[in-house]
């Protein structure tokens, strides 16, 4: 399938909840707030980047970008996550355009670095690897990882957003 990758655009709100909503209903590793999520770090200020897949005029897939703090205070860092897509879009490598789009931009915005808890499985692909020493308290060892960018490494806890910790209930 070949999709646009675009910046997120005033409007596109709606249609992201959406699909990010449909994207994680009922898979295993869900929060069940990532839609909400989203909407917490737009209101707050916290959407560093957010990058869209676009097939024609329909809003496929979703990717946010938001600021990590490091314990050591250096800066900037950033956090990948959510990243969305429409489920009967799904394993057509709309995800793939969008993380290596959003890795590539951050890297132009001088980013440190990356980092993300998700599957290693699939994020290795992208560079991401496992950093136990970095994890935030929050965080699980197991899915916690970093990829470098132009820093040559990370010492210290790294530290989301409180919004990624906000109960979703309002």
């Amino acid at each position: 399938m070949s999709v646009e990758i675009r910046p997120e655009q005033a409007g596109d709100e709606a249609a992201i909840y959406k699909v990010t909503a449909d994207a994680f209903r009922g898979r295993p590793y869900a929060g069940g707030d990532e839609q909400d999520l989203l909407n917490r770090l737009r209101e707050l200020g916290q959407l560093a980047l957010s990058l869209v897949a676009m097939d024609g005029d329909q809003l496929v897939g979703q990717i946010t970008f938001s600021p990590v703090a490091l314990s050591d205070g250096s800066e900037p860092w950033f956090g990948l996550g959510p990243v969305s897509v429409t489920p009967e879009c799904q394993s057509q490598g709309i995800g793939s355009q969008l993380i290596r789009s959003g890795l590539d931009e951050i890297s132009a915005r001088g980013a440190l670095g990356c980092v993300l808890t998700g599957n290693p499985a699939y994020y290795e692909r992208f560079g991401f690897e496992l950093a136990p020493k970095n994890v935030p308290k929050e965080e699980s060892r197991e899915f916690f990882q970093l990829k470098l960018l132009s820093a040559k490494n990370a010492e210290g806890i790294f530290a989301f957003h409180s919004a990624f910790y906000e109960s979703h209930v309002r």
